[in-house]
């Protein structure tokens, strides 16, 4: 929460704007998180992942400040031209993608691509033929409190074979890529993946086949409940782990941070819609709020991330609650597992604050489920 937030919500609230909840996204913040990555890993390229906020503001000043994009999708890489930047700043990272969209996107001016199979190799080398590729591998994301499933990256074995092909197909193998599941709280989960990639380096190399840059993907946190190290951590763990794996031959690297870019810089304000109990004896109170799942908190599920919530009357007693959103859909209850501990004088009508969702909220808020309109966003 900055002073700018705080000034934006309290003016909406005078003016009698506030009936439906809202996201809003302090773009000094971000401003500042793109400089501490730039600056922790000096030698590195930044390519926000746009999927985390898409909005034309954040893309626009993150192209003044000179990042790169990693897209998932050809819609994404026009958001990211439209607001300035140059093809040669994209990556196309989804290693998902129809044929005629990398023809696409190759007619845009993209030509690096992301691959984990050889098919995808081959609709690259009939739609994109001469880009560079990578091959992300897997790994398995230990300590990361949203982990990754297998969706995404082959074994270490195959990426070499998937490179291999690429060459022999015209294209550029250009590095290996990973990630290490997102909201990862320990520094020192990259260190293993490292080992793996200069493994592949080492495999491709006995091949004739030299390889050049390694994308140390994403999971870069943001501050929520628990407290998380610096960037400059982060930077100097990536680092050593460089050196150790690599020696003096360090490659190119770029990193893709998505969350840990724009997370802390939004807070939502959202309604109490009710707050009941199911049962005369039932501790545990039922606080229902203007927004849920479907209104971009889908990163509530399983639990996974817990969100700082305030409340106008913080500072009081507290006890157990589940927190739900109010569509008529059973899967809409965002903490039941683990209740959440709101003040007991908390009433219908009040103003709650959601800290630490300028991520992955707005963006999965893109269809009126229930009729309840998308997540307003204000960028300032």
């Amino acid at each position: 929460m900055t002073e700018r937030i705080r000034e934006f919500l309290r003016n909406r609230r005078a003016e009698g704007k506030d009936t439906e909840p809202c996201l809003v996204v302090d773009l000094e913040v971000v401003r500042e998180n793109y400089y501490a990555f730039a600056n922790a890993l000096p030698d590195t390229r930044v390519f926000y992942a746009v999927k985390a906020n898409p909005a034309h503001e954040v893309l626009s000043l993150l192209t003044q400040l000179g990042s790169c994009f990693d897209v998932a999708s050809v819609a994404e890489a026009e958001m990211v031209l439209a607001a300035g930047a140059t093809p040669d700043r994209i990556s196309y990272g989804n290693t998902i993608k129809k044929e005629r969209d990398i023809a696409r996107a190759y007619e845009l001016g993209i030509r690096l691509f992301a691959v984990d199979c050889t098919a995808e190799v081959e609709k690259i080398a009939r739609a994109a033929p001469g880009s560079r590729v990578f091959c992300r591998f897997l790994h398995d994301c230990e300590g990361a409190e949203w982990p990754l499933s297998r969706k995404f990256g082959c074994e270490p074995e195959m990426a070499v074979e998937v490179l291999e092909h690429a060459h022999r197909l015209g294209l550029e193998p250009h590095g290996v890529s990973f990630h290490v599941g997102s909201q990862q709280r320990n520094v020192k989960s990259w260190d293993r993946a490292l080992a793996a990639a200069a493994w592949i380096f080492r495999a491709c190399a006995e091949r004739g086949i030299t390889l050049s840059m390694v994308n140390l993907g994403g999971g870069f946190p943001t501050k929520y409940l628990k407290e998380v190290p610096t960037v400059r951590t982060y930077g100097m763990s990536i680092f050593r782990a460089l050196r150790k794996h690599f020696g003096n031959r360090i490659p190119e690297t770029i990193i893709e941070p998505g969350r840990g870019m724009v997370g802390n810089a939004g807070v939502i304000e959202t309604e109490v819609v009710l707050v009941a109990k199911k049962s005369a004896n039932d501790e545990v109170r039922w606080v229902y709020l203007d927004i849920g799942k479907f209104g971009g908190l889908a990163e509530t599920m399983d639990e996974a991330i817990r969100y700082p919530i305030r409340t106008p009357r913080d500072g009081g007693p507290v006890a157990p609650c589940v927190i739900a959103g109010p569509t008529c859909d059973s899967a809409d209850v965002l903490y039941e597992k683990e209740p959440y501990q709101l003040p007991v004088s908390l009433e219908i009508g009040d103003k709650l604050l959601i800290e630490g969702t300028g991520a992955y909220t707005a963006t999965y808020s893109s269809v009126a489920f229930n009729g309840f309109p998308p997540l307003k966003t204000y960028h300032i």
